[in-house]
This record gives C-alpha cells, structure tokens and sequence, in this order.
C-alpha cells in the first residue's frame, strides 16, 4: 500500500544543459535519522528528467513498496517533460534530488549549476541508431551519405562522437534531420536512421505493424548502432543532489543517503520482479501500455544490471570517457558539450558506498552479477 504523496510537475525549466566532473565531496554523511520527535517523515521530492515510465521503474517501485518510508521519508516524485530541465530544478533548491543523464549535468555545471552526481544508476548508454535491414546500416562508419535522424538539445553528442570516430565530418558526410521523439520519420523512409532508447523508441517500431506482412515488425528487419560498441557512449541516468547543501547541511547528507538506500532496494524489486514493477508504473499513469512498460523495465534492468562495484557507483573510466568525449565532440555549431574538464565537486562514491555499506547486512544482492533479463513480447501499439 503507497502511503507516501507524489507530486506532479508543471515546473517551467530555465533553459540549459548540464554538467559533470570527478569529484569527492569528502564529509562522512551522518547516520540518518528521518523522522522528527512526533514520528512525522521528510518530506523530500526529486525531479524526473521524463514523463511517468519504467526509465524510472526504480523510484516508482521504491515508493510502492514503502522502501522510502521504511528509511523515514515521504517522497514525491515530480514528473518532467520536454520543457523540464531537472538539473536546473534542483541547482534551484526546488527539489531535493534529480534524474538527469550525466552530459547534459556536465554543461549545467559549466552554467553555474551546483549539483553532484550521488548516484551513477545507469552503467551504461542505452541509445541506440536505428536502421531498416536492407539499408546495410551497422556502424557509425555506414551513415556517409545517409539522412541520419537525431533529437537535439543534448541528446546528440554520442552521434556526433561516433560519426566523427569513424573518420566522418559531420557537417559534410551525413545529412543530418532534425528528429521528433519518435520514430515516424524512420517508418514513412524519410530518415536512414533514427535515433533510439532501447527501452522506449526501439519498442514502439516493434509494436508496429509491417504492412508488408500484417504481422509486427520483428527485430530482424532492423539494424542498431550501439554507442557502447562504437566506444563513444556517455552515461546517463544518474542521481543529483545539490552541492551547496551536500557540503553544508548534515541532515541533507543524512537525507541523501537513506533516500539511496530506498532508491537502491526499489532497482532490486524492479530487476527481481518485472512485470510486477511494469504493473507499478502503469498504475503510476504512465501513457504507454504493460507490455511496453514490460520491455522498459527489462531494458532498463539491462542497463543498470550487472553492476560489478555495487549499484549506482560511478565507474571512474565510464566517466572520464564520458567528459572527455563532452569536451571533444562538436556539434553541427562547433560547439562541444563543456569546454574544461568539470570541478572535484562533479560527482562522488561517499554517499552511495554508504547506502551500499548499510545494506550489507539485508542479504540483499547489490551487484547483480547473476542477472539474466526476461523474454517480452510486444502487443500492437505497446498495449
């Protein structure tokens, strides 16, 4: 039973991207004590950087479940949108903590943005270029020449990385159009290959119907560009607290760590219990149907899981690639994602390495090293 509030959002973003950097926040977060002399909880709401899915499956498991009550706290989780830069919210003190993917932080940073990455939930990219079969489209190299979709507004740089990776100008060597979220442009021909989340855009073409067969497209008539086999991926999905209040403000820390710890027990649930958790989110309101939510929820689990040093620690090579590639790889401007390498205060281990440490005693299995996904199959329209 959910006894904690959620709250919707119709925060109007400042516009900007954001930023990250290598970091150690070096205070010993205190041990947590969530509830005031009368038993009341904290009140603590962190910032979606997308509408209600199972991108989110974690937190939304987490406060069904009665994890972030048990650490004594009663979250709302604010939905995001297109207009919704979580980052920005958070640097504005107007939620507690943010999702929000680690490249677009690295330039809000740069902005001024005093945010922290606290938590590295996701391991790796999950974006993806996406191609019919017959257009011979298998890596970054097999884009000259071709109509190449991508979103924009920051989602564009492991494209950029690769296309340049490969020896490719991309100003000069693909057409580049500007692609909506989603994957019409693909479907009627008008792009060679479109841009991608594994557990969203990917699915929604396999819940189409091919017209040429009646039946649903199937994953062998497509090709895929993955960034993490093209050596140009960026993380993503990351928790952010906000700086100022990490470095001064001791129930903030304590805060932060309990609000991991929930958070860490809710991707558990999610990877031990999807479709469980797909039924979570559908009940959350999310506009998608069960078994799309289904499939977000196992590609989500594919990205967060195995985590070798336990969830939600930042990995220092994933990261360092991820700013050099932010500092290197220029857009269709010239501009590249930051210009310098990001401050110390960027990111830090301290807080998550507690909420891992405390957890040791749960039996609970905090790496996932033994996991294996699910088979989902997809109904027409992600229904």
């Amino acid at each position: 039973m959910n006894h904690s509030r959620r709250m919707w959002a119709g925060v109007a973003a400042i516009a900007a991207t954001s930023a990250l950097v290598l970091t150690g926040c070096t205070s010993d977060a205190p041990e947590a004590d969530n509830t005031d002399d009368s038993g009341a909880l904290t009140p603590v709401s962190l910032q979606l950087q997308w509408f209600t899915q199972a991108q989110f499956s974690g937190y939304f498991a987490a406060l069904d479940q009665g994890y972030f009550e048990d650490e004594g706290l009663d979250v709302s989780i604010i939905e995001g949108g297109v207009d919704i830069v979580p980052q920005t919210v958070l640097a504005d003190q107007q939620a507690d903590f943010a999702v929000a993917w680690v490249p677009k932080a690295l330039a809000s940073i740069e902005q001024g943005a005093g945010i922290t990455d606290i938590g590295q939930i996701f391991q790796k990219s999950g974006t993806l270029q996406v191609s019919f079969a017959n257009k011979d489209i298998s890596t970054a190299a097999d884009l000259e020449g071709k109509n190449v979709g991508n979103w924009g507004f920051g989602n564009e740089f492991e494209l950029f990385a690769g296309i340049t990776e490969a020896g490719l100008d991309p100003a000069a060597d693909v057409t580049l159009v500007q692609q909506q979220f989603d994957m019409s442009a693909l479907l009627a021909g008008d792009i060679d290959a479109a841009q991608a989340m594994t557990y969203n855009e990917y699915a929604q073409v396999l819940e189409t119907v091919n017209p040429e067969t009646g039946a649903l497209y199937t994953p062998e008539d497509f090709t895929v560009i993955d960034w993490n086999e093209e050596g140009t991926a960026m993380l993503q999905d990351a928790i952010w607290a906000n700086t100022e209040r990490l470095e001064s403000d001791e129930e903030y820390q304590a805060t932060a760590v309990s609000f991991l710890k929930a958070v860490i027990k809710g991707f558990i649930y999610a990877r031990d219990f999807p479709e469980e958790t797909a039924d979570i989110v559908v009940a959350e309101g999310s506009e998608l149907g069960l078994s799309h939510q289904l499939w977000q929820t196992n590609e989500v689990n594919k990205l967060v899981w195995p985590a070798p040093d336990g969830i939600g620690v930042i990995d220092e090579d994933a990261w360092e690639q991820t700013v050099e590639i932010a500092k290197t790889a220029k857009n269709l401007e010239g501009s590249t994602v930051i210009t310098t390498d990001p401050p110390e205060s960027a990111y830090t281990n301290e807080y998550i390495q507690q909420a891992l440490d405390d957890l040791e005693s749960e039996d609970l299995d905090l790496t996932g090293e033994s996991f294996e996904p699910i088979e989902v199959t997809l109904a027409e329209g992600g229904k």
